[in-house]
């Protein structure tokens, strides 16, 4: 039995939250979805990323503030 289907949609707005290597975002119908997954490197980076350092908020702010009066 053969099954068409015929639509069209109309998208105002799309927000999308999270994506990741594994994430399938589906708009309408479709009889197969085939996974695709790539990895690029598009920086030419030969490594492991450095560690990550803490976080040190300045003690004055780096932009001059206006003394409130």
């Amino acid at each position: 039995m053969g099954l068409t289907v015929y639509q069209s949609i109309c998208i105002n707005q799309l927000r999308v939250d999270g994506v990741s290597n594994s994430s399938v975002l589906q708009i309408g119908s479709a009889g197969i979805i085939r996974p695709l997954s790539n990895l690029f490197n598009t920086g030419g980076f030969t490594g492991p990323a450095p560690e990550a350092v803490q976080f040190q908020p300045p003690q004055a702010p780096l932009v001059p503030l206006p003394a409130i009066t």
